[in-house]
């Protein structure tokens, strides 16, 4: 339920603020699953996609889902109409 939500995204925000604040263990460890990645790719390619929009992206960055999610709807990707519901 929506409790149970909550609390999972609670728990995966906590944990990339983690990353975010020990980054260079964090790049360590991660670079276990890099397949052969060096460092500074793998910091570089994390740093696109792991960042302080990961936690927040705000009000642009619902919309911008919304609208990514409206054109897949209109291209036909989807089977049934989409439902967006963000978790706080």
């Amino acid at each position: 339920g929506p409790d149970v939500l909550h609390d999972l995204s609670e728990v995966l925000r906590e944990s990339i603020l983690a990353g975010l604040e020990n980054r260079s263990e964090a790049m360590e460890y991660a670079l276990g699953f890099g397949r052969g990645l060096d460092l500074e790719l793998a910091d570089r390619f994390v740093g696109m996609y792991v960042n302080e929009y990961t936690c927040d992206y705000g009000d642009e960055g619902r919309q911008a889902v919304g609208e990514l999610l409206r054109r897949g709807e209109a291209l036909g990707a989807f089977e049934s109409p989409v439902h967006l519901d963000f978790v706080a």
